[in-house]
């Protein structure tokens, strides 16, 4: 019972609701009767916007969905905060990228040379392409734009002339120990504190001191060439709100009425609580209902996942080894609170397993409200209305353990495949193994190249001189029994290798025991290990006349 209590806990309410439709509910009744519901998400383009990051995403596209599913209409806006500053070189980029370190990520040019790029669109470009396979539409918002073509210059005109109301509320919200380690006190941080950075016409970069403003213009010093500057509002567009500013304006600006966040945001004290009382006495409007979104983790690479590592897997490289359901899924089927990890080792066995238990339980009618909630908003593509009609197709579909298996014996030969599966009665779905072949080649050659079967390239002679006369002669069996052109189906195969150890006169215990040993010793000559594939459907489906060479004992 506590089981299943904890579990509906992870799913929704206790009336099964998904997590989404109760969020979706809290909005609704927060911003009642709006002709146009905005579920928001974003990120600074500083590197891979890896799958941590499109937890964002998915969060918002589950609520966007029961907002849909309660008659609203939506819109799920996406910024690209491109005009962030350039904070740190990535692992991977040419240490030289550090003399761009404080121009606006939008200034600096591409990584990798490319002439009609800038850094900033690389990232971005990459990202819109995998939201795109995976048929999520978003209204994409780029900062650099908005704020150079005059966008904002109200709200920055406000935000200056309240600028000491600003300090005084991010002054309440710093803790003791903050205050004392800068030795602040509220006055002095209200005098002096400018809601606002300015990137310097000296060198574009954001090294600069805001020295006064008289309502219209700002003053600035250039840190670097300590040159005196000015700001004209209005005309000259080289200046932003700060972070913990520029959230609750552009909160204002859209109208937006729900945007998950970070632990790090949804800290007491931190940038929404902070945004929150922003958005109500500077810009006189009302915070959206947020939701606190946990961490992804990833198993089967080793150190932590940032996009200033390198070890970053963005949502690209993740549908290389998931088809784009199974993906989606994974975020849907959890509270965003909760933490998981996805998997480049062989825990995607498993996933794969259970999310095609889940789908033909969905299909039978035998999932609560919330699982099939996340059932059938992983199929949505963004291209039809219903796609329950896209679950309707899916049919026994391919294990992904098995097409690892067999699609090397065959080098991933798609029909070979088929006619294997066959073999052994795993009438599979066509356009399954069509759709998951590659993905498994991908998952096993380039993530996991030790657990590749290879045919050995000569005869293993040092194992064969350890063989005894017995184990000798049942590989001598196998070598003679075997056709120079193959022929055999997987069936006599499967009665020739367990055949020729058995021994009419022992116990089934004896047999099973020299059955195990012969296969060891077929193994070991064949592919240099104890265990290894099906002997029979390995026997079957790779090159005869190799395998008979390295057999020749």
């Amino acid at each position: 019972m506590a089981k299943q209590k904890a579990q509906q806990a992870d799913e929704g309410r206790a009336d099964n609701l998904h997590w989404a439709e109760t969020l979706a509910e809290e909005v609704i009744g927060k911003f009642p009767d709006l002709d146009e519901y905005v579920c928001a998400a974003g990120i600074s383009p500083s590197g891979t916007v890896h799958f941590g990051n499109f937890r964002d995403v998915m969060t918002i596209v589950a609520v966007g969905a029961a907002l849909r599913q309660r008659g609203k209409q939506v819109r799920l806006l996406f910024s690209w905060d491109d005009y962030d500053r350039y904070r740190k070189v990535p692992a991977g980029i040419d240490p030289k990228f550090e003399e761009h370190i404080g121009k606006p990520l939008s200034a600096v040019p591409d990584p990798h040379g490319d002439t009609g790029v800038t850094y900033a669109q690389r990232f971005e470009r990459l990202f819109e392409g995998a939201m795109k396979e995976l048929g999520i539409e978003l209204d994409y918002r780029y900062q650099t734009e908005l704020y150079q073509a005059g966008t904002y210059d109200d709200a920055i005109r406000r935000a200056l002339k309240q600028r000491e109301k600003i300090a005084g509320i991010l002054f309440s919200l710093m803790s003791d120990k903050s205050k004392r380690a800068h030795d602040l006190n509220e006055d002095d941080f209200k005098r002096d504190y400018y809601p606002i950075t300015v990137y310097s016409k000296f060198n574009g970069k954001d090294l600069t001191e805001v020295i006064d403003f008289d309502g219209e213009t700002l003053a600035y010093q250039d840190k670097l060439t300590r040159e005196a500057g000015t700001v004209k509002l209005g005309k000259d567009q080289n200046l932003k709100l700060k972070w913990k500013t520029d959230w609750p304006m552009r909160w204002q600006h859209e109208g937006v009425n729900f945007e998950p966040a970070g632990s790090d945001h949804l800290s007491p004290g931190s940038s929404y609580d902070a945004g929150s009382r922003i958005i109500r006495e500077v810009f006189d409007g009302v915070p959206p209902v947020t939701a606190r979104y946990g961490m992804v983790g990833l198993q089967g690479v080793a150190g932590k996942m940032s996009g200033s590592t390198g070890l970053a897997k963005s949502p690209n490289e993740l549908l290389e080894v998931y088809v784009e359901p199974l993906l989606k899924w994974q975020y849907l089927k959890r509270q965003p609170k909760q933490n998981f990890s996805l998997a480049f080792d062989t825990e995607i066995f498993r996933q794969y397993d259970e999310f095609d238990r889940e789908v033909a339980a969905h299909q039978k009618g035998e999932l609560p409200r919330a699982r099939s909630f996340a059932i059938k908003e992983a199929f949505d593509d963004g291209k039809t209305a219903d796609d329950g009609d896209a679950i309707k197709t899916v049919k026994n579909p391919a294990s992904f353990r098995q097409l690892v298996s067999f699609g090397q014996i065959v080098q991933w030969d798609e029909d070979k495949v088929l006619d294997l599966l066959k073999s052994i009665d795993a009438e599979y779905d066509e356009s399954s193994v069509k759709e998951r072949l590659p993905r498994a080649r991908n998952w096993l050659v380039d993530h996991n190249p030790d657990q590749l079967i290879v045919l050995l390239e000569k005869p293993n002679t040092k194992y064969a001189k350890k063989l005894s006369d017995e184990a000798k002669a049942n590989v001598a069996k196998l070598h003679k029994s075997l056709s120079a052109k193959g022929g055999e189906s997987v069936e006599q195969l499967e009665k020739l290798v367990y055949t020729i150890p058995k021994d009419p006169k022992a116990s089934d215990d004896k047999n099973k025991k020299a059955q195990r040993a012969f296969f060891k010793d077929v193994y070991q000559l064949l592919i240099g290990q104890d265990t290894g594939p099906r002997l029979s459907t390995f026997l079957w489906a790779v090159d005869r006349k190799r395998i008979r060479k390295l057999l020749e004992v």
